[in-house]
């Protein structure tokens, strides 16, 4: 396989101080049937959840994908552009060499390479390197000691070439992680610290479906940023030791949602909670899960009634009451009237 790197050029040499962690990652990947729907080659570049820049074959480009990633040097995307196009060429021949490899000739077969580093909270740095073959891992670097470990046999001739004292790739990428990539993730962060540090507290929303003995719980937890969230339920302020949980997805508006769910066999005097921790809250949240109560509403149902039946009843014998009264004043007139209204009634 040929050799993939350098993959990112360094600028500039930055230092900073970090309240949070923040990561830098870089997806590339590579396809042997590019009418599949995905271009032949591509490369993904994240800040934290931020996708920052991509390229790939059919564009030609490096391209940003937030503004503040205009703040670095003019000559950047020149430089990452003829890069991007270098790694290009390689993956195309390294997607040949492994289906040759696995004695492959034709179908569709995918070339993946993932790498990052983060820096965490309390300053300490940390990095990985994949290299992934149809969806598996390939191979490794083993960053404490520079080193690629091969997953799958077909990567041995790779990693026994890499680790050679000639060539030392495992030892170089190690150096890059630890150095090069954590100057360029202070970079970005700096650039971008309104967007990636902003904090929007979460919004919570706890629902329960009761289906015989079991209750099913769910905690919808909407509207927060960053993505990092904790999010569990509790019962009498235990853990409930098991639930389900969907993956933060993101929002329209750039800020994410989760959702827990737990079936549990409720009990009298059981209280449950959905505990939700987030970087913008001072103190996790606990909100209590309510039950309905069906007699509650049975008891107001009937209420209602009996006020519209006392109303409506009310109301009737009011109007009777007047009908009655008027029909009274009528018969009590005088002699003469009465006289008059029985001769009308003969004359008709």
């Amino acid at each position: 396989m040929r050799k993939m790197f350098p993959l990112v050029v360094l600028l500039l040499h930055v230092a900073a101080v970090y309240s949070d962690s923040h990561s830098l990652r870089y997806y590339y990947t590579g396809v042997s049937a590019p009418g599949s729907g995905l271009p032949e080659f591509s490369i993904v570049g994240y800040v934290d959840d931020r996708e920052i820049v991509n390229y790939n074959s059919e564009s030609g480009r490096m391209k940003r994908n937030v503004e503040w990633m205009e703040k670095v040097e003019p000559e950047y995307w020149e430089t990452q552009t003829q890069i991007a196009k270098g790694t290009e060429a390689s993956f195309r021949y390294n997607v040949r060499t492994l289906m040759s490899r696995f004695n492959q000739t034709g179908g569709f077969h995918s070339f993946q390479l993932m790498y990052g580093c983060e820096r965490r909270d309390d300053g300490r740095i940390t990095g990985y390197m994949q290299h992934g073959y149809d969806g598996g891992e390939f191979m490794s670097l083993d960053t404490k000691t520079g080193t690629y470990i091969p997953t799958m046999s077909q990567a041995q001739i790779t990693t026994q070439r890499w680790n050679s004292a000639q060539e030392q790739e495992g030892q170089r990428h190690k150096n890059y992680l630890e150095n090069i990539c954590v100057d360029w993730l202070q970079k970005h962060v700096e650039n971008g610290r309104e967007d990636l540090e902003r904090r929007v507290q979460p919004q919570v929303k706890v629902s329960g479906q009761k289906k015989g003995d079991i209750l099913m719980l769910h905690c919808q937890v909407y509207g927060f940023h960053p993505r990092a969230v904790h999010v569990k339920w509790m019962k009498n302020e235990d853990d409930v030791p098991s639930y389900e949980t969907t993956h933060t997805l993101p929002n329209p508006d750039g800020t994410y949602q989760i959702r827990v769910s737990a079936e549990v066999i409720p009990k009298e005097g059981d209280s449950y909670s959905c505990h939700v921790d987030h970087s913008s809250l001072d103190k996790p949240l606990n909100v209590v899960w309510e039950p309905s109560n069906p007699s509650v509403w049975v008891v107001a149902v009937v209420v209602a009634v009996v006020v519209i039946i006392l109303a409506v009843l009310g109301i009737g014998g009011f109007l009777l009451y007047r009908r009655k009264k008027a029909g009274y004043k009528t018969t009590n007139t005088s002699d003469t009237s009465s006289s008059d209204a029985s001769d009308n009634a003969a004359k008709a």
